[in-house]
């Protein structure tokens, strides 16, 4: 049963604000990115606020932080990796943290509390958004424990409801 939807524009100040965070959380220049007039729109949702730019679900919004979703191909494609074996994917895509023995490599480089996405070790695809715990010097030196929380994943209710706005 198709959920209704209530979606909005923000004014141009809202979105240049919005547009300055993500800048920040990402690393991204935003405005390079998506032009100084990007069209920026909020759909609502019970699960969060997803925010389309220029008609593309790239962002989501949960306790007053905004995060990309799986969606956005320009985080995807330069975020820091976490390679994944193919026994935690099941995992990881159930919203589980990624644990340190199941990580094959990590790509890049990251501090405590930065985003990082986390891929399968055969295709390289996609499969959750997570927030460092630790250094990347320290996830690679890592045996055992929790090294990456989980915060957004394939299949969780904002990825479903991103899909549904893709048309």
């Amino acid at each position: 049963m198709p959920q209704k939807q209530r979606r909005y524009s923000l004014k141009s100040k809202q979105a240049k604000q919005l547009l300055n965070e993500i800048s920040e959380r990402l690393n991204i220049n935003a405005e390079a990115l998506f032009g100084s007039k990007a069209n920026v729109e909020v759909a609502v949702s019970p699960v969060g606020n997803v925010y389309l730019v220029n008609d593309k679900p790239l962002f989501f919004k949960i306790e007053k932080r905004v995060l990309p979703t799986l969606l956005f191909q320009e985080f995807v494609s330069q975020a820091p990796k976490i390679v994944v074996d193919m026994g935690a994917i099941p995992h990881v895509c159930n919203g589980a943290d990624v644990m340190a023995p199941g990580i094959v490599r990590v790509e890049g480089e990251f501090s405590k509390d930065d985003l990082v996405l986390i891929v399968d070790e055969k295709h390289g695809k996609p499969l959750a958004v997570g927030a460092s715990l630790h250094d990347s010097e320290s996830v690679r030196n890592a045996k055992q424990g929790a090294v990456i929380k989980n915060v957004h994943f394939v299949s969780d209710k904002i990825w479903v409801f991103a899909k549904t706005l893709t048309g």
